[in-house]
């Protein structure tokens, strides 16, 4: 999730110390190569040439989470046995076996993501210290498989941003506060916020992060990289720390679509989607990365601007004013190439579901209708689905089983969990958040049910599948959203749907933070998002890269609505 208040934002700027010794930014060099910046390509040629190692390659990652992490906290814990992982798969090499594109190349994962090893999975919280995972996510399974490395777990907003409405987005007590490497005292993105940074900061070649609503989108928008959210199901979610079993998405963070696309070939898995699942004709039958397009793609191809309380909120944004201008010329751009790009393909339901002011998972029910809110699912199955989770550990020294546990953890340990209003600074309110779940006993009852069908109906037949339809039978090939000029409520929907999206960066806003373009689709068409998102990153030949401005940083970067405001 990614909740951000930009009146927070505005004056992030304020109240850091200087402090530390002084951080060395150069990126190592692999065996006298430079290789930041280097794609996923890039590298695996280098490995197949024999330029360098993969156990090279693993060494100058970790050199450079050695030298950086210390300011940007985007890593929570290193793994201690990717070395010898390295060592291995360039055994595997020498003999002939490798398996594929991702062999030898080395990826961070969500600190909510399950691994079988000598680390620590605990969605950035102190109450699951202990506990031990039964296997590693499938996620995880498969890209070892790959012959993929794992490096460590990036850091995280505490429980995914579940935990509060008001809270230092990309802080966890086990992290600290992870910031991004273009404007330290600046907003780092939602709760996949070191899964970005650790990306955009050559840390690693790629990264998996998690999505509810906005995790994947924001961050990777904020830092300058690709994200990758999949149709809810494409990717399993066996072994993740859960929010929400409707909305949850595993997607891949990295410097390029062709980056995204591989990772995330690396993690699907169609065996793991029902066979009666609705649209499944349009699951992909090639690898996504092959879908990879120049700009030529463009021409002839159709695009949608939802106008209604999404361009027209961002054409409004007098902080953003030149972000939109920015945006609106890569559409002419997107013209000039031989696109159509259709103004005013609204939502239908736009009005109904696309709060007036900025993103607001529980609008409906400060209006008085819960029974239409995305808060009100995510609540109920969040207290299910973590229950689950937690009697599956293999082993539970703490006997956390529970929500209830997990807050009474917080509340006898408020000076670092922040169980308490004001007891920690970065939950000036608690953990009002989990309160509210609390509440909710996990009863899947009428208020819930009526809530699930609400906000798929709205955000897919009566949103983004009208939106996609061209009357003629036809459907166009996305629609266009700003990421952040709209205050994220264009993702939002994407959200509810469970649908597919991606952005791609297209700018460096005045503070010093990226900014993107998304493109949505319908189930089961990240091949689209895939070959159009590759032909505009071609098309606009955009190269950022991280400043490192306000490096001694020390503030906590807000998301949310502060205690005794209101959005309405």
């Amino acid at each position: 999730m990614s909740r951000i208040n930009n009146k927070t934002v505005k004056h992030a700027h304020e109240g850091y110390t200087q402090s530390g010794p002084k951080t060395d930014l150069r990126m190592p060099t692999c065996c006298g190569f430079d290789i930041e910046g280097f794609s996923i390509p890039q590298l695996q040629q280098c490995l197949k040439n024999q330029k360098f190692s993969a156990y090279d390659l693993t060494a100058c990652y970790l050199e450079r989470i050695k030298r950086l992490n210390g300011v940007l906290k985007a890593v929570i814990e290193v793994n201690p046995d990717a070395l010898d992982i390295a060592a291995r798969v360039d055994r595997e090499r020498e003999e002939g076996k490798t398996t594929g594109p991702l062999h030898g190349i080395p990826f961070l994962v969500k600190d909510t993501m399950a691994t079988k090893d000598k680390m620590q999975t605990t969605a950035g919280s102190r109450v699951l210290i202990g506990t031990v995972v039964s296997q590693d996510a499938h996620v995880v399974a498969l890209l070892r498989k790959a012959g993929a490395i794992l490096l460590g777990h990036a850091n995280m907003t505490e429980w995914a941003s579940m935990k509060a409405t008001y809270y230092a987005e990309g802080y966890s007590a086990r992290g600290g506060q992870c910031r991004s490497p273009y404007n330290l005292a600046d907003h780092p993105g939602g709760s996949s916020c070191g899964s970005a940074v650790a990306v955009t900061s050559n840390m690693c070649a790629f990264s998996l992060g998690t999505e509810t609503d906005g995790s994947i989108m924001m961050p990777a928008d904020r830092n300058g990289i690709v994200g990758i959210k999949p149709t809810v199901g494409l990717t399993c979610r066996e072994g993740v720390i859960p929010e929400s079993s409707s909305l949850d998405s595993i997607g891949t963070l990295g410097r390029t679509v062709q980056d995204a696309a591989i990772a995330l070939d690396g993690i699907v898995d169609l065996s793991s989607i029902p066979p009666d699942t609705t649209s499944a004709n349009n699951l992909p039958t090639a690898p996504l990365a092959s879908f990879v397009s120049g700009k030529e793609a463009l021409r002839g191809a159709r695009f949608g601007m939802p106008w209604k309380r999404v361009w027209e909120k961002a054409s409004q944004k007098d902080m953003a004013r030149k972000q939109y201008e920015v945006l609106r010329d890569v559409i002419e751009r997107l013209r000039e190439a031989g696109a159509t790009v259709i103004e005013y393909t609204d939502f239908p339901s736009a009005e109904e579901i696309i709060p007036p002011g900025s993103w607001d998972w529980d609008y409906p029910t400060k209006k008085g209708h819960p029974e239409q809110s995305e808060f009100t699912v995510i609540k109920t199955e969040f207290y299910n689905d973590l229950k689950t989770y937690l009697n599956a550990l293999a082993e539970n020294p703490n006997n956390i089983r529970s929500l209830e546990d997990v807050v009474k953890f917080n509340t006898e340990h408020a000076e670092a969990e922040g169980g308490r209003p004001d007891a920690h600074p970065a939950w000036p309110c608690g953990q009002d958040s989990f309160e509210m779940s609390l509440k909710t006993k996990g009863a899947m009852d009428d208020m819930y049910r009526h809530a699930l069908a609400y906000i798929r109906q709205k955000s897919r037949e009566e949103g983004i599948d009208a939106a996609l339809s061209t009357g003629d039978g036809g459907m166009l090939d996305g629609l266009l959203v700003p990421l952040q000029t709209d205050s994220g409520v264009g993702c939002q929907v994407a959200a509810k749907a469970g649908y597919p999206m991606i952005t791609i960066p297209v700018g460096i806003h005045t503070i010093d933070i990226p900014f993107g373009i998304g493109i949505i689709q319908t189930a089961w068409r990240e091949d689209l998002l895939v070959k159009y998102g590759s032909a505009i990153e071609d098309l606009l030949a955009l190269t950022v890269k991280p400043t490192f401005k306000n490096l001694d940083a020390d503030n906590y970067i807000f998301a949310g609505v502060p205690p005794g405001q209101s959005k309405l």
